[in-house]
């Protein structure tokens, strides 16, 4: 097997894997052997009956999908080796070539984590605060105790949005077609989710708010692009500031299920547990600078 890498623009990686028809030819042997081992043809025991019978009745084509089965991880880890790439995301798989007799020829396209121009963010969010801060106070014209809302001073501190709006504001990144892609397509499925439950068809609800599949899939893809900015931006900063997440900090998440059932299926989720409580410390650390 041999492999082509080409990078494009936007961060996608493209691999090109040229698989060698003997490689093939010897998995489909492999596959019509397991085939005979299971056959069931009359006049004959279960996985009695000659190669030569049961090759006749199967369908090639669903046997080559078995060989592509077989093949294809094992071709993509090797390329992926081979090229030390590090995917973050499963490629998408395209059959270019694959005629019996000659060399089959397989698109794979994937990406890795796309690389963070942090800037200065934290001046960024120090400068959003300092602005929420301050006060212009008109010899007067202040403003009455009653009219003061309660809370006024609360109310001045930044929200989570706005925190959030100063760090992608001070950060560059391209983030690769792939991954936005794939992030529009899960929140089409979300949105898909939502309207059965509520006895509608996608088309029914586009409808009653006004908009159509293309504007939805502008807006998904604006959004998924804003959330992966933050998401690496957030994974960036916690590399950058050594915020850590220890086992205590999952422990004492766990202790708070109220069913042995929910305190199992915490405990089977570990890795994405340190991820959301990393993310919040993260958060954290944000908004006390």
């Amino acid at each position: 097997m041999t492999s082509a890498l080409n990078r494009l623009s936007d961060g996608t990686i493209e691999l090109t894997l040229t698989i060698p028809w003997p490689d093939v030819a010897k998995t489909y042997e492999t596959a019509v052997d397991e085939a005979v081992k299971h056959a069931e043809v009359s006049g004959f025991r279960k996985g009695k009956a000659p190669r030569k019978v049961v090759e006749e009745q199967l369908d090639k084509t669903k046997v080559y999908e078995e060989v592509l089965k077989d093949l294809l991880p094992k071709v993509y880890n090797q390329a992926v080796t081979d090229q030390k790439l590090h995917p973050i995301i499963n490629p998408k798989i395209e059959l270019k070539e694959a005629s019996e007799g000659k060399d089959w020829i397989v698109r794979a396209v994937t990406c890795e984590k796309p690389d963070v121009m942090l800037g200065n963010y934290q001046q960024a969010i120090k400068d959003l605060k300092a602005s929420k801060q301050k006060k212009i106070w008109v010899p007067g014209q202040e403003p009455s105790a009653s009219a003061k809302a309660p809370g006024d001073k609360e109310d001045r501190k930044p929200t989570l949005d706005e925190l959030l709006k100063a760090l992608s504001d001070s950060v560059s990144i391209t983030i690769p077609s792939l991954l936005v892609e794939h992030e529009v397509n899960r929140l089409l499925s979300d949105l898909i989710d939502q309207t059965k439950k509520l006895g509608l068809s996608v088309e029914q609800y586009l409808a009653s708010t006004g908009r159509t599949a293309d504007s939805v899939r502008h807006e998904y893809e604006a959004q998924a692009r804003r959330t992966l900015t933050l998401e690496f931006s957030l994974e960036e900063i916690a590399d950058k500031e050594g915020i850590l997440v220890s086992d205590d900090d999952i422990a004492r998440v766990i202790q708070t299920a109220k069913t042995d059932e929910e305190k199992k299926a915490l405990e089977g989720q570990r890795y994405y547990l340190a991820s959301v409580l990393r993310r919040q410390k993260t958060l954290d650390f944000l908004a006390s600078l």
